[in-house]
C-alpha cells in the first residue's frame, strides 16, 4: 500500500439518556459535589438502563459511524471492539454487533486493553490496512462500566460511567491519517486496577459475590501516579516516531479519567487549554469509549479541521497506555 495512508472515514458515538449527579451520589454514599469535582472535575455521569448491554450502545456507534461515512456494513471487512464489560465471556461483543448490523463479511474479535483498549483497536486496524490485509476495519470502544462498578464504594463510583465511540478506517490520502503509534504495559502494576471475580482464578460463587469481588477494585493514587508519568512518555513518542514536535500538534484527546491528570499533561506537554478536549465533567471515566467519544464530540462540533494534527493518549488496566498522532482526513461536518 505504497503512497497511501490508514484514516477514518467514518465516526459515531452513544451516550446512555440516564444522568447519575453527583447530588445523587451523595444520597448513596458519603461524598458531596465539592469533594468530587475538586479531585476529579467530575460531575455527573450516564448510565445505560438494566437490560442495555454493551453490545447494543456498541451497535448503535457503529451504526453512526456506518452512517457517517457512507458505507454499507458489507464492506466492513473486520470489527474490533474494546471492552471491560463485554456482553459474555463469550461469545466476543464484536461478533453480537457483527450480526446486529449485517456486516457478513467480517472477522470480528474483541480485545481487553483497559482504558487503553480503542487505541490499540486503531493500532491494530492501522497494521491490518497497512499490510494490505484488510481494507475497512471497524474499531469500537463501548463499556457499561455501571455494571461492575461498586455503588457503596465512594472512592470507585464517583468515578465511572457507560458510553461507546465508533471509528471505520480505511486508505485515504498520502500524508493523512494515523503518522505514528505508540503501545505500551506493565503488569508489574496489573494489581492496581482489577476486577477480580469471574475468570479462572475466582469463578462465580456465592462467596465472591458477597464480597463484591465482581466489582472493580482501585489503588486510586498509585494509578494517577502512573497515568501522569506515562501520558507525558508516550505522547512525545509518538510525535516524535511522526517526525513532528509538540508544538506542530493542534488538538490534544486524552483520557478522560481525571481532570488534574488532564491538567497535569498539558502542563507537561506545554498545551494549550484551547487545543486540550475535555467531557469528563459530563461523562466521567467511560474507559474504552472515552477518547472515540470526545473525538466524534470534537468532530461534530467542528473543532478539528481536515489537517489538524491530532493526538491521542490513552492509559488503562493492565497497566497499559498508548498513543496516536493522525492527520485528520475527513472534512468538517
Amino acid at each position: 500500500m505504497n503512497n497511501i495512508g490508514v484514516g477514518i472515514s467514518g465516526i459515531g458515538s452513544f451516550i446512555p439518556e440516564k444522568v447519575i449527579t453527583n447530588e445523587d451520589l451523595s444520597k448513596m454514599v458519603d461524598t458531596s459535589n465539592e469533594w468530587i469535582v475538586e479531585r476529579t472535575g467530575i460531575r455527573e455521569r450516564r448510565i445505560v438502563q438494566k437490560d442495555t448491554t454493551t453490545s447494543d450502545i456498541a451497535t448503535i456507534a457503529a451504526k453512526r459511524a456506518l452512517e457517517d461515512g457512507g458505507i454499507l456494513p458489507e464492506e466492513i471487512d473486520l470489527i474490533i471492539v474494546a471492552t471491560v464489560t463485554s456482553d459474555m465471556a463469550f461469545p466476543s461483543t464484536a461478533c453480537i454487533v457483527q450480526k446486529n448490523i449485517g456486516a457478513v463479511k467480517a472477522a470480528a474479535f474483541d480485545i481487553s486493553a483497559g482504558c487503553s483498549g480503542f487505541v490499540y483497536g486503531l493500532n491494530l486496524a492501522y497494521s491490518f490496512i497497512s499490510a494490505g490485509i484488510y481494507r475497512k476495519v471497524l474499531v469500537i470502544g463501548a463499556e457499561t462500566l455501571s455494571k461492575i462498578v461498586n455503588w457503596q464504594d465512594r472512592s470507585t463510583c464517583i468515578l465511572f460511567g457507560d458510553g461507546a465511540g465508533a471509528c471505520i478506517l480505511d486508505a485515504c490520502e498520502d500524508g493523512y491519517g494515523i503518522l505514528a503509534t505508540d503501545l505500551g504495559s506493565d503488569g508489574n502494576g496489573g494489581h492496581l486496577l482489577t476486577l477480580p471475580a469471574g475468570g479462572s482464578k475466582l469463578p462465580a460463587s456465592l462467596e465472591t459475590v458477597s464480597q463484591n469481588l465482581h466489582t472493580i477494585k482501585m489503588d486510586g493514587r498509585e494509578v494517577f501516579k502512573f497515568a501522569v508519568r506515562v501520558i507525558e512518555k508516550s505522547a512525545n513518542i509518538a510525535v516524535e516516531k511522526a517526525g513532528l514536535i509538540l508544538e506542530d500538534v493542534d488538538f490534544f484527546i486524552p483520557h478522560q479519567a481525571n481532570l488534574r491528570i488532564i491538567q497535569s499533561a498539558m502542563k507537561k506537554l506545554n498545551l494549550q487549554s484551547h487545543k486540550v478536549y475535555v467531557n469528563l465533567d459530563k461523562y466521567g471515566n467511560t474507559s474504552a469509549a472515552s477518547i472515540p467519544v470526545a473525538l466524534d464530540e470534537a468532530y461534530r462540533r467542528n473543532l478539528i479541521k481536515k489537517g489538524d494534527v491530532v493526538l491521542l493518549v490513552a492509559f488503562g488496566a493492565g497497566l497499559t497506555w498508548g498513543s496516536t498522532v493522525l492527520r485528520w482526513n475527513k472534512q468538517e461536518v
